[in-house]
């Protein structure tokens, strides 16, 4: 079954007292190598493209309509060019694109996520398709 949440320590340039930035990809590969290894792993992250392709047997995208994503992230006080980045990304379909690329096309999906009840409904679809994949590998 799967290991219990954790998280990623934040993490600040050396020497300095700035606010915790995105880790870089290689602190993210190097903190997760042991627990990927060990299998039972769910990550959660805004991008995929340096995750290694030995640690996935699926790839979940989640897309938002740019109407919900606009009032979503303006709810969370992101402004100026971090919401732009943001909503741009999605309209490009920049994280999708990364997926496929990096992955098999045929372990990649799709999921929406505008209302909480997408939230619910791609809880069960992720939580099926671990229970047949246990029962196919085990």
């Amino acid at each position: 079954m799967c290991q219990p949440l954790c998280h990623l320590q934040e993490h600040k340039p050396r020497g300095s007292d700035a606010a915790p930035s995105c880790p870089q990809p290689r602190t993210v590969v190097d903190e997760l190598e042991a627990r990927m290894s060990e299998g039972g792993v769910i990550v959660d992250y805004h991008g995929c493209d340096f995750f290694p392709e030995r640690w996935f047997h699926i790839v979940f995208v989640l897309r938002t309509d740019n109407s919900c994503l606009y009032d979503r992230l303006h709810s969370r006080g992101y402004t100026g060019k971090k919401l732009q980045d943001n909503i741009q990304c999605e309209i490009f379909q920049t994280l999708y694109e990364e997926a496929v690329l990096s992955y098999k096309k045929e372990i990649v999906h799709q999921l929406p996520s505008n209302t909480p009840e997408d939230l619910e409904r791609n809880l069960d679809l992720i939580m099926q398709w671990i229970e047949q994949w246990m029962k196919d590998n085990n």
